[in-house]
């Protein structure tokens, strides 16, 4: 295998992964389990301080397997009852009796959460106390990365920044890595050596069943699904990959209690990578390999694009993985490297004034409308119709990604402060 290409799978590996849960109160989870470990048990008190992005998207999100809402429950439940070597599936084995306990430290003043300032879009510290101990963890850079521990006061543990690699933000820095380069390893590589991807597949899949046979969030999938029936929308590709990929959606802002397939720390972004492409392989009868090699096209090429700018901003990252996953849908209907590369173009061209205000319910229509932009996308590259040099738009697909990383890390920076100010107010 190309040396470059072990690199692809090493940046694929760190970056998608099954996270239980919307990934920014579970990381404050993920906090709350590493001071218990270091205490031995749950602990009598608990202090969260987050960024205001990890603040952001924390607010309106239900918590897997508590059916409460926010960033309290989220630490406490870690605290109590997660399962701390899980990483994003933190909360995984958390019981009722947990979710109680929980409850119960939040409602007698136990548990305080704050805003802290820090330069770092990802960034939570748990310090617990039990006993006479006091713990403490700093988590940045990335949703599970712990940079620093501290017992009683002392430094048990501190990242190597020099060496480090875990965080979100430089996971393509140093790699030679293209849209040209992703399309070559994702249709040339050995089956064997992509064939993990599919696990993708069927965790989104069966979050996306989920949504489409239970109630969560605002139904969109089901609402759908019963538009068909009373023919006000017509069965076809379109409303299929729409409607599916909103269910899981539904499902996972909802709290269900499966895993998603993330991608770049989020799992809406999992999910949009993942479900137009599948319903696409299944609608042209694609074999494992052919969708092995797309999905890989969809979430490589999503990373790749979102590493322009930070891990958690203003914009809306469904827009950038949707425009990935455009690409892969053109390769599955036999399209052309340019074809593909057009509807990357086509995609960020429709959405990319999608702004991000916090993980919620209604991240699900965003998911949705992406989607469907991505379905376009890929209609109007199959018909050789391609944007170029409009807006934000370049005529080269490289530079129209570097256009969109510079609008969105220097552009939309006060726009995502303004964001959070108003949801905090």
């Amino acid at each position: 295998m190309k040396a470059q290409w072990k690199q692809y799978i090493d940046i694929i590996n760190s970056v998608v992964k099954p996270a239980l849960g919307c990934t920014e109160p579970i990381s404050a989870a993920y906090a709350g389990s590493a001071v218990a470990q270091m205490l031995g048990g749950a602990p009598d008190t608990l202090k969260i301080f987050v960024s205001d992005n990890l603040y952001k998207n924390s607010m309106g999100v239900f918590v897997p397997g508590t059916g409460k809402i926010g960033l309290p429950i989220a630490a406490a439940s870690g605290a109590v009852g997660g399962d701390f070597d899980a990483g994003l599936e933190v909360l995984a084995k958390i019981t009722a009796e947990d979710v109680t306990q929980a409850q119960a430290m939040i409602d007698a003043g136990n548990v305080e959460v704050s805003r802290e300032k820090t330069d770092e879009f990802i960034f939570c510290r748990a310090i617990a106390t039990k006993d006479d101990n006091t713990a403490e963890i700093t988590i940045s850079g990335g949703h599970t990365r712990i940079v620093e521990k501290k017992l009683n006061g002392e430094v048990t543990f501190v990242t190597d920044e020099a060496t480090a690699c875990g965080g979100t933000s430089s996971v393509c820095e140093g790699v030679d890595i293209s849209i040209e380069g992703i399309y070559e390893f994702a249709t040339q590589a050995d089956f064997a050596d992509i064939e993990f991807i599919l696990l993708a597949r069927d965790l989104n899949v069966a979050l996306s069943n989920e949504g489409m046979n239970n109630k969560y969030g605002l139904e969109i999938g089901r609402t759908m699904a019963n538009s068909m029936d009373d023919g006000l929308i017509s069965p076809s590709l379109f409303s299929n990959v729409a409607m599916y990929t909103s269910a899981a959606s539904d499902a996972r802002m909802g709290g269900a209690t499966l895993p998603a397939m993330s991608n770049y720390g989020s799992g809406n972004q999992g999910i949009a990578a993942t479900i137009p492409v599948v319903k696409t392989a299944e609608f042209v009868k694609a074999d494992e390999d052919k969708l092995a090699r797309a999905l890989i096209l969809s979430h490589l090429g999503a990373v790749y694009i979102k590493s322009h700018y930070p891990p958690l901003c203003a914009f809306c990252g469904n827009t950038a993985t949707s425009s990935a996953a455009a690409m892969a849908m053109v390769y599955l209907k036999g399209g052309s490297f340019e074809q593909s590369c057009a509807a990357i173009k086509n995609v960020l061209s429709d959405t990319s004034g999608m702004v991000c205000d916090g993980a919620k319910a209604t991240c699900a229509m965003k998911v949705g409308s992406s989607t469907q932009a991505a379905m376009k996308g890929m209609l109007l590259a199959l018909n050789n119709q391609a944007v170029a040099d409009q807006g934000v738009i370049a005529n080269d697909v490289e530079k129209t990604i570097r256009n969109i990383g510079r609008m969105v890390s220097t552009g939309m920076a006060v726009t995502d402060k303004e964001i959070i100010e108003i949801m905090a107010s």
